[in-house]
């Protein structure tokens, strides 16, 4: 390749190079604390929300920039509600998850519809919930427990968001989970080669022999990797079930369907997407339709792994999405971004907490270092802007 072409690729990975060389600081800084099985479980059970929320928040920004104020104060809601439900109510965990779905349904729609057929403004519209939500749900707390929390949730619904697939004892490898992890590197290969080949087939341009086999081949050993770690630690985490399956389901939404192109159009330019036959009203209803019903799932993975349901649960959760989505390469003006972009910002702003913790960094000084990698990754997207024009 000539120095045109490996300076495209750096460009085009800037933010994974970022994340490699972030987690060889802390594997450094942390004398390699950071790279034994139990941080990479810790890894994929802290930050799980982080990845749910991300292809939520992807959904209203690509919608033009839009983001939603709301979620994190939504959890502490549902939370509230999940533990009136199936702690002092004793319901079911079908029917209480049911129930908590169905009221972040009913929210989506109120909110779908006040932002796309009312049109008030997305931030105003969610900061309302913001405001409110975190308030209601420590009053049902308040008013539920002396304490102002509730636990424990039921060991069945804490096996479902919170538990471990081919189960084993810490140390012991567990072959089922190093083969389920050999099938999915398989299943990447496969699946970046037929994606050239239908490509090459329909006359697009696609990724050299050479660059696909790079990509797989990477694609392979990180899977692998982290599949040996977790064989190592106990078992696949059903945390790391539900992240993978969002985020595949909406890496196919937003790459292979016509409604995934018509979230770019409408970020790109609402007004001729309207003009070119796309609804844009029913593009914003589904965007914030899709992410209340996204938050309860996040839910469930919080107060599972928590095992409680308190106040400050969901505390900052929209700020983390955010993040994720803007250091992963979304645009803050909407219309670009992808599903792997933000799954690659979630997983660095998952190290550098799970790293500034293993080094026991002061909290407030945790928050300097994530608001500047914000910055920075705004900046830089700015400054890409401005050289291709």
């Amino acid at each position: 390749m000539d120095k045109k072409q490996i300076s495209a690729v750096l460009k085009k990975n800037a933010m994974l190079i970022v994340l490699v060389l972030v987690y060889l600081f802390f594997l450094i800084l942390t004398k390699g604390g950071i790279f034994k099985p139990s941080s990479f479980t810790e890894l994929i059970n802290q930050n799980a929300y982080v990845y749910i929320l991300g292809a939520g928040m992807l959904m209203c920004m690509l919608t033009g920039g839009n983001i939603d104020l709301s979620c994190g104060a939504f959890v502490c809601l549902l939370g509230a509600f999940g533990g009136v439900f199936m702690i002092v109510q004793g319901l079911g965990t079908g029917v209480s998850i049911l129930l908590l779905m169905l009221i972040g349904i009913v929210y989506g729609v109120i909110l779908g519809y006040l932002i796309a057929y009312v049109h008030i403004p997305p931030w105003i519209a969610t900061l309302a919930g913001y405001l409110a939500f975190r308030g209601w749900g420590t009053s049902i707390l308040s008013s539920n427990s002396k304490t102002g929390s509730l636990a424990p949730f039921p060991v069945d619904f804490q096996n479902i968001f919170y538990g471990r697939v081919f189960q084993t004892e810490k140390g012991v490898f567990n072959v089922p989970c190093f083969v389920f992890g050999l099938a999915m590197a398989a299943l990447v290969a496969l699946i970046v080669f037929m994606t050239r080949k239908n490509r090459l087939r329909k006359g697009y341009e696609a990724d050299s022999m050479q660059a696909a086999a790079i990509k797989s081949g990477l694609g392979a050993a990180v899977i692998i990797l982290v599949m040996t770690k977790l064989s190592f630690d106990g078992g696949i985490p059903t945390t790391l079930l539900w992240v993978a399956g969002i985020v595949l389901v909406y890496s196919f939404i937003t790459s292979k369907t016509t409604i995934g192109r018509h979230f770019y159009v409408v970020g790109g330019n609402m007004e001729a997407a309207r003009l070119s036959g796309v609804n844009t009203r029913r593009i914003m209803f589904l965007a914030y339709l899709n992410m209340a019903v996204l938050t309860a799932i996040a839910t469930f993975t919080v107060i599972a792994r928590s095992q409680s349901a308190y106040a400050d649960v969901g505390k900052n959760f929209e700020m983390d999405a955010i993040s994720a989505c803007v250091v992963g390469g979304v645009s803050a003006s909407g219309g670009a971004g992808s599903v792997l972009g933000m799954v690659i910002g979630a997983t660095l702003i998952g190290v550098i907490n799970l790293g500034m913790s293993l080094i026991s960094l002061d909290a407030n000084y945790q928050r300097v270092v994530k608001g500047f990698v914000l910055l920075a990754a705004v900046v830089f997207d700015i400054l890409s802007k401005k050289r291709e024009k």
